[in-house]
């Protein structure tokens, strides 16, 4: 009862909410497993990838700063006491360093997390022309799982980092840019949200015949270092009551790590549960815009 409340308030998305749902600790082996998390040099990837080498994963943290990456690479090595993680340098807004990451990574890749994303206040373009918001959060994804979908070494597993904020709005599959209305940065990147939680669905039925688990989750509140430079209006407002990166983290580890994330597929979780992936029905999108998505990027990416 307690957490059916919790999910239908704010408060769920709390450090409050966290304390007072159950989370058992990780009692799991990665030894044999590799993992690659993106946007791991900060908040919620960055302890996503501490905790994946924790339990022993050989881990590959993607970063756009060569000496922070290193740095942040030496850091979880002298904490968890995991000599095997290296790293690789990318900027995942742009398709090209993309294609050549991908091109980089040596199959087997048995855990891909794809967390790296950004909120930003005013449009931007990148250099091939994409607005960057949507080019980081859900044209780069969509690029990077399909290129690495073959490295992947079954039972493997894809955990798509998305946001509660993602019910706030739907897809609109003709206008992924924000062109043909006045941009705003939370809208733009809600809707990059939802549009990885539609993504995770079409990749779960697509891939289930090849011993690969998709699934989505938002962290709730967490205090990262994107939220205090986004949205830093609402950073001092929460504070109090925001996660801790480690907290936000936990349900990315968990669905990388336990037995019961592997027994489904294509599920959006919170607090280690799945939960509903609308709230209103405005929201809703039908098969055919879901399946209009998929070809959309396709055609952004010339494929």
């Amino acid at each position: 009862m307690l957490d059916f409340l919790l999910d239908k308030s704010v408060v769920g998305y709390t450090s409050l909410g966290y304390r007072w749902r159950p989370h058992p600790e990780i009692d799991a082996d990665l030894s044999a497993r590799v993992a690659l998390v993106t946007g791991a040099t900060s908040g919620l990837g960055r302890a996503t990838a501490t905790e994946l080498a924790r339990l022993g994963a050989s881990t590959i943290i993607v970063g756009r700063n060569p000496e922070k990456t290193a740095s942040v690479c030496k850091q979880i090595q002298d904490e968890t006491g995991n000599p095997d993680i290296r790293i690789e340098i990318a900027d995942l807004s742009l398709m090209r360093e993309i294609r050549a990451l991908a091109g980089r990574i040596e199959k087997p890749i048995h855990l891909l997390v794809n967390n790296a994303g950004v909120l930003l206040p005013k449009r931007q373009e990148t250099g091939e022309g994409f607005e960057r918001t949507f080019a980081t959060n859900l044209l780069g994804h969509f690029l990077l799982t399909n290129l690495l979908t073959d490295k992947l070494e079954a039972p493997a597993r894809i955990i798509n980092v998305s946001s509660g904020g993602m019910y706030t709005q739907r897809i609109r599959v003709d206008d992924l840019e924000m062109k043909k209305e006045p941009y705003d940065g939370v809208v733009a990147y809600a809707r990059t949200k939802r549009g990885q939680v539609i993504l995770t669905e079409l990749w779960a039925e697509r891939l289930k015949d090849r011993g690969v688990v998709v699934h989505s989750m938002h962290p709730g509140w967490a205090a990262t270092p994107g939220v205090s430079e986004s949205l830093p209006r609402f950073y001092k407002l929460t504070k109090p009551l925001l996660r801790t990166p480690e907290q936000g983290a936990d349900t990315i580890v968990w669905l990388c790590a336990s037995e019961e994330a592997g027994r489904t597929t294509g599920l959006f979780w919170h607090d280690r549960r799945p939960r509903p992936t609308h709230r209103t029905k405005r929201t809703r999108e039908t098969p055919e815009q879901q399946r209009a998505l998929w070809t959309a990027l396709e055609g952004m990416l010339g494929a």
